[in-house]
């Protein structure tokens, strides 16, 4: 194993230390996550960490783009595969909750106040994440608007705003108070919400099976 390790790359390494981070951060939280712990978990020396990310707290930041490029990569997805705008928001919401529960770590890692208020470069990715997010969403309305799919007094920012909202209290929700249940089935019951909300000319229901 050791000589696998020493062929892998400096970004393969980043790779696996980033991961280790994330598993670690899901099952203990981020506050009892050490470096040692990151270097036991991909079996190098805890040195050897260093050698790739000069702090910890450089660490956390990497963590938090990884999450950022895997995130906007499943909700690009799935929105690109909807049939109109609401679909494609549809579509988003249920990928964006299905990647939620792939990777519990992320609402300790995008809520943990450990790194929000002792990175403030973290606090900043999480907002530009979020600025991104909701751009992508507004856009999205203004298209769906457009078609008539939504009345025609909707404000975009507040509708993207509520969108957002909605997928994090969810996220909140089921992680802290009632771990047991699924998000995708949690979420089934407040889109048609949404939905009904912003007008939709189809607010029966998610489709999301």
């Amino acid at each position: 194993m050791s000589e696998h390790r020493q062929r892998l790359s400096a970004e393969e390494r980043q790779e696996e230390i980033i991961r280790a981070a994330v598993e670690l951060a899901g099952e203990q939280g981020v506050e009892g996550v050490t470096t040692q712990d990151m270097a036991n978990a991909v079996g190098i020396s805890q040195g050897a960490i260093f050698r790739h990310f000069p702090s910890k707290d450089m660490i956390w930041l990497a963590v938090i783009h990884w999450v950022r490029g895997r995130l906007m990569s499943v909700v690009d997805m799935a929105a690109d595969q909807g049939s109109d705008p609401l679909d494609s928001l549809e579509k988003m919401f249920f990928a964006h909750l299905g990647f939620v529960d792939k990777v519990p770590a992320i609402p300790k890692l995008v809520f943990t106040d450990q790194l929000l208020k002792k990175n403030p470069k973290i606090k900043e990715l999480i907002r530009s994440i979020l600025a991104d997010y909701e751009a992508k969403v507004v856009g999205l309305l203004a298209q769906a608007k457009a078609q008539n799919l939504v009345r025609q007094d909707l404000d975009e920012h507040g509708a993207a705003v509520m969108f957002t909202g909605i997928i994090q209290g969810l996220v909140m929700r089921v992680s802290i108070i009632e771990a047991r249940k699924s998000l995708i089935a949690e979420g089934k019951l407040v889109f048609p919400l949404f939905l009904h909300g912003i007008g939709s000319v189809r607010a029966t229901g998610a489709k999301q099976t």
